[in-house]
């Protein structure tokens, strides 16, 4: 089995490039497995740094300030820009920024914060502070919104109360039906054979028939609130806890079991964010880290942690991966764009740090200029939402190639 190794991780501080390393003596405690240590002589040196003028340029083009006291999730569909907020969902048409919709339950006031988006071609599922997730139905000629289902449906619960066998006790004298999450849904994400996970601050994920919307199973995955969930293409699901654990759960005809448990957090994991081929996979913390976990070479199910990723002064809120991007926000509010070495012992190393947000940066997403898509010079634009309700956009002219 290759070795964990504690690896140099780089950081941009106010232009100037450092490496320090990750020498966490707790997670070495809890580490069963050996590890290895760089000598100074063999890490990575400022001279085979790649340039940082990988990333030419940078500017925030727009920035603007929503109704609402805070952003919890941005997320792009259909060349559609949606940004949840306390209470609604707003659209905003992705090349001129112009808002195109907001739409939220009939009783506005009822459902609290919106958590999470998830998307399945014209149906929108949103996640909320009432422990319920909504379904939204997208009229593409009027790119219009309006209320499908909600969920557990009327009819699912209907015909799962009948027996008490479907409760569940959730405290010493509540019960709730096993298709019901008993706390906040924190996170949604959906697979490609029409399935959909959500995760909850109840400790539970569950699965959903995004065809019938009908609950399907109900796993107790953590000790502590579960917070971020992602599905693979070959359809293995990783959750990220509070209780500072990554699990990863495979599905086996109708029953997800677990694989592995993933330790090297130190506190609670906020932020989980795949490859494209599901290779590679980053977790971010309130350890203020960053975590690159690669699979095994041998162990298709299972991955080790091979870089620690340090810059952020506070917690990782957010992740996305775009196109051999990675993209963070923290509560330092700051969003800082990382990219993999071409010098194989130095790993990955911070681009560029985005500043300007006056509260934490909650959550980031990004959309490739479509005359420059995939090409080596392309134009990203960055989209980050902070707790202060702004939202600001960002404009990188990023070359791809190092």
């Amino acid at each position: 089995m290759r070795e964990i190794m504690e690896v140099p991780t780089w950081f941009c501080n106010n232009g100037q490039y450092s490496s320090t390393y990750d020498q966490d003596s707790n997670s070495e405690k809890q580490s069963t497995t050996s590890t290895a240590t760089y000598e100074e002589t063999s890490s990575c040196s400022i001279d085979t740094f790649p340039s940082p003028k990988s990333f030419k340029s940078h500017s925030c083009i727009t920035t603007f300030n929503t109704l609402t006291p805070q952003i919890s999730h941005l997320a792009i569909h259909n060349n559609i820009l949606y940004a949840t907020s306390l209470n609604e969902i707003t659209a905003f048409d992705l090349k001129t920024y112009e808002q195109i919709d907001t739409f939220s339950h009939q009783t506005t006031s009822s459902f609290g914060i919106v958590k999470s988006i998830a998307f399945s071609k014209t149906k929108i599922f949103t996640a909320h502070q009432d422990c319920k997730i909504r379904v939204w139905q997208l009229t593409p000629s009027s790119k219009k919104h309006h209320l499908l289902s909600t969920l557990p449906t009327l009819k699912d619960r209907i015909r799962r109360g009948i027996s008490p066998k479907n409760y569940v006790q959730i405290r010493r004298h509540k019960q709730k039906l096993w298709i019901e999450h008993a706390d906040t849904v924190s996170g949604l994400a959906v697979n490609n054979e029409g399935l959909m996970y959500s995760v909850s601050w109840d400790k539970s994920f569950k699965i959903w028939n995004m065809s019938n919307f009908s609950c399907l199973e109900s796993v107790i995955g953590h000790v502590d609130a579960i917070n971020a969930i992602v599905v693979s293409q070959n359809g293995i699901v990783y959750t990220a806890s509070a209780d500072g654990e990554i699990k990863v759960w495979q599905r086996e005809k109708d029953k997800h079991i677990l694989v592995a448990t993933l330790k090297k957090h130190n506190s609670t994991v906020n932020a989980l964010v795949l490859n494209k081929e599901g290779s590679v996979l980053f977790s971010g913390g309130c350890d203020e880290k960053i975590l690159v976990w690669e699979r095994e070479e041998y162990c298709a199910d299972y991955m080790l942690a091979t870089w620690s990723l340090r810059g952020h002064k506070g917690a990782i809120l957010c992740l996305i991966y775009i196109n051999d991007v990675l993209i963070s926000g923290s509560s330092d509010k700051s969003v800082r764009i990382w990219q993999k070495s071409s010098n194989t012992e130095c790993g990955y190393f911070c681009s560029l740090v985005l500043e300007g947000h006056c509260m934490p940066v909650k959550t980031v997403t990004a959309a490739w200029d479509d005359d420059n898509n995939e090409s080596n010079n392309g134009v990203l634009s960055v989209f980050s939402g902070s707790l202060d309700g702004e939202i600001r956009i960002w404009q990188v002219i990023v070359s791809t190639s190092h």
